[in-house]
C-alpha cells in the first residue's frame, strides 16, 4: 500500500503536487483555526455556565450597601425580612433561595484552611444551584443538622473524610467570635474549581441560631428562566422590589462576576493573537505553495501572451485557478475543523495532569470542552479562498509584466 501511495505521487506532475500542496496546507490552517476557536469558545461558555449553577445563580437581590462588601465575607449586612422579598418574587414567577455567606477559618487536629461558608437552605437551594446533584462522597445534609459539606479539595486540603468532624470559627451578626463543631457528611465535586477548592456548605437554620442572624440572609438568589432576556429581567425586578425595599438591589450574574468578565476579555486579546499567528502560519504556508507554482508557470504564461492571449485575460484566469485551489483547501478545512470539534465537544481534552491546582482564571476544571460557532466556520471557509486569490494576484501580476522573451526563457 506504501509502495502503491509512493508511486501514484511520484506519478504526478510537479504542478499538480504542487496544487495537493497548497490544497493540504489551506485545509490544515483553517481546520486548526476553527479548532482553537471552538476550544477558546467552549472555555468562556462552560465558565459562564458554571458561574451561574454554583456561584452566582441568574441574579442576587441584596443591599445596595453589600454589593462592594461581598468578597469580605461578613455578615454586617442582612436581608432583614427575605421572606417579604419572597412573596414579591413569587408574584413574578422567579426560583430563588436564601442563602448567607461568610468567610470562615475551617480547623481540624493536623492544620486549618480559610474558606468561603456559605449557609444555605438544603430544601430550596437546589431550584438555583446544582450542588445537590455534584456529591460525590456520603450525603447532602438536611435542616437542622449540625453537619457540613466540602468541596473535595478542601477535603484533601485538611485530610478529612466523611464522617470526620470540622471546627469553623468566624464571626457573627453582631461581631461576636463564634465557633462552630460539624460533622462532615458529605463532598462535592464541581465543574467549578472555586467551590471545590473553597467551600464549605452549612445550614442555614443552624447559622440563625449560633451565628444570630435573626432570619436574616446576605443575598436572594434568582434563577431567571432561560426564555427569559436576564438583564431586561434584572431591570423589572429592580423596579418592583425598589418601589417596596429602596435599600434593596438586584444584579445580574455577569454582574456579580464582573471581575472574571474583565478578565475574559483581557484575555480575549491574547487569544486572537493566538488566532491571528494560527492565521499568519496558514497564510505563509500558502502564500509558498502558491508563488511557486506561479513562478513554475512563467514560461507558460509567456507562451500564451506570444499567442496573442491578453494580460487581463491571463491573470483572470490564474485567479480562478487559485479559487479552485483555495476552495478545495476551504471545503478541506471545514471538513478537518467539524472532525476535531466533534472531538472536542464531545470528549474534551484532559489537561488536568498539566493544569493541577493552578488558577488560570476560568470556572473550569482541567478537561477542556469545545463550543460550536458557526460563524467562525463561515469566516474560516470564505477567508482561505481569499487568501489564495490575494497571494496569487502579485506574482501573477509581475510575471505578467515581464517581457515575453524574458518569459520564455525562464527556467
Amino acid at each position: 500500500m506504501k509502495f502503491l501511495i509512493i508511486l501514484a505521487w511520484k506519478n504526478l506532475s510537479r504542478y499538480r503536487r504542487r496544487t495537493l500542496i497548497t490544497a493540504f496546507a489551506i485545509a490544515f490552517g483553517l481546520g486548526l483555526f476553527i479548532w482553537i476557536d471552538s476550544m477558546l469558545l467552549g472555555m468562556d461558555k462552560e465558565s459562564e455556565r458554571n458561574f451561574r449553577w454554583y456561584e452566582t445563580g441568574s441574579a442576587k437581590v441584596i443591599l445596595a450597601e453589600y454589593e462592594d462588601e461581598m468578597t469580605k465575607g461578613n455578615l454586617e449586612y442582612l436581608i432583614p425580612n427575605p421572606a417579604a422579598v419572597s412573596a414579591l418574587l413569587n408574584g413574578q414567577n422567579i426560583p430563588h433561595t436564601w442563602r448567607a455567606g461568610f468567610a470562615a477559618e475551617a480547623i481540624v487536629d493536623n492544620g486549618s484552611l480559610f474558606v468561603r461558608a456559605t449557609a444555605l437552605d438544603p430544601d430550596t437551594d437546589s431550584r438555583v444551584y446544582r450542588i445537590k446533584d455534584a456529591v460525590v462522597e456520603g450525603r447532602f445534609f438536611i435542616a437542622g443538622e449540625f453537619a457540613a459539606v466540602l468541596g473535595d479539595s478542601v477535603a484533601d486540603s485538611l485530610d478529612l473524610e466523611v464522617g470526620d468532624f470540622i471546627s469553623l470559627r468566624t464571626r457573627t451578626a453582631g461581631g461576636f467570635n463564634q465557633t462552630l463543631d460539624l460533622e462532615v457528611v458529605g463532598l462535592v465535586d464541581t465543574p467549578n474549581p472555586y467551590l471545590d477548592r473553597g467551600a464549605v456548605m452549612i445550614p442555614l437554620d443552624v447559622a440563625n441560631e449560633v451565628l444570630f442572624l435573626e432570619g436574616g440572609v446576605t443575598e436572594i438568589a434568582l434563577d431567571i428562566p432561560a426564555t427569559n432576556d436576564v438583564a431586561q429581567t434584572v431591570a423589572e425586578l429592580n423596579t418592583v422590589i425598589q418601589a417596596a425595599y429602596p435599600q434593596l438591589k438586584v444584579l445580574s450574574w455577569t454582574d456579580l462576576a464582573k471581575d472574571f468578565l474583565a478578565l475574559a476579555e483581557a484575555k480575549s486579546s491574547g487569544t486572537s493573537m493566538i488566532l491571528f499567528f494560527v492565521f499568519i502560519i496558514a497564510a505563509v504556508g500558502i502564500s509558498n505553495t502558491m508563488l511557486m507554482a506561479i513562478f513554475e508557470r512563467i514560461r507558460e504564461i509567456g507562451m500564451m501572451r506570444a499567442q496573442g492571449m491578453k494580460d487581463r485575460q491571463i491573470q483572470i484566469s490564474f485567479l480562478l485557478e487559485s479559487a479552485g485551489i483555495g476552495l478545495i483547501g476551504s471545503l478541506g478545512g471545514v471538513i478537518l475543523g467539524v472532525i476535531l470539534n466533534f472531538w472536542i465537544i464531545r470528549w474534551g481534552i484532559d489537561f488536568s495532569t498539566l493544569i493541577g491546582d493552578m488558577d488560570i482564571g476560568y470556572r473550569t476544571t482541567g478537561v477542556m470542552y469545545g463550543a460550536w460557532n458557526i460563524d467562525t466556520i463561515i469566516t474560516a471557509f470564505f477567508l482561505g479562498i481569499f487568501i489564495a486569490v490575494v497571494v496569487a494576484l502579485i506574482p501573477t501580476r509581475n510575471a505578467i509584466r515581464m517581457k515575453i522573451t524574458d518569459a520564455l526563457r525562464h527556467n
